[in-house]
């Protein structure tokens, strides 16, 4: 962690460049060096004068002229991969929220941020944090419960799987398990070929001993 943080802000309406400059001042160790009004303009001076023009912290404004914020994430990491970049925009739109972060932002903050949620920002990404709006970290949240749900459907067994399955932890074969079942042969190939998939193995005994291992199973009494 740094002691001196070196901010560098993109942003194209000059009172908010001033705004940010003037709460930075009495910041003892956060350093606004270099104001820009567009990512164009950024990406040149980082480029030619990368020894100097190295920001430990980037504040991105998304909605720019020319080149948009989303578009300048990755091309600024490129130059400047140790910089962290914490987005400061008026849109709260999920999905700009999402593509901001899944672009390498470490932080997404809204323009209706305080003084004191602005400083405190920087401090945390330069910590190693991702200081996020509250609302944000909503969004995110609900599209991690997603993915999430998402996966765990991917690999879920249905009733009908789980009872094919215990059967064939019994030691049954297809015949006998459709049978007790009253299915059909050919459903509980279909069936036993779900499970494989779907446990990631290849064959009845590797099958029951991964349902067995994920607490699909009850542990059978010898």
């Amino acid at each position: 962690m740094k002691s001196r943080i070196e901010v560098a802000i993109i942003e194209d309406h000059p009172e908010y460049r001033e705004m940010i400059e003037m709460l930075l001042e009495d910041e003892k160790h956060v350093f606004l060096n270099w104001k820009f009004g567009s990512a164009e303009w950024a990406l040149r001076r980082i480029q030619s004068d990368q020894k100097k023009c190295r920001p430990d912290v980037i504040l991105l404004d998304l909605g720019l002229p020319g080149m948009s914020g989303h578009e300048a994430i990755p091309e600024l990491l490129a130059l400047v991969p140790e910089a962290k970049i914490i987005v400061i925009s008026q849109v709260n739109q999920e999905r700009s929220v999402i593509q901001a972060i899944t672009l390498g932002a470490s932080g997404y903050l809204l323009k209706s941020a305080t003084v004191a949620q602005i400083i405190r920002a920087i401090h945390e990404v330069n910590e190693g944090g991702n200081p996020l709006d509250a609302k944000v970290a909503g969004y995110l949240l609900k599209n991690m419960n997603s993915v999430l749900s998402s996966d765990e459907e991917k690999g879920a067994l249905t009733k009908r799987e789980l009872e094919v399955l215990d059967l064939v932890a019994e030691g049954l074969v297809k015949k006998e398990i459709a049978e007790r079942l009253s299915i059909g042969e050919t459903t509980v190939v279909s069936h036993v070929k779900n499970i494989y998939e779907k446990l990631e193995t290849t064959n009845a005994p590797s099958a029951v001993a991964q349902a067995y291992r994920k607490g699909l199973l009850p542990r059978r009494k010898s």
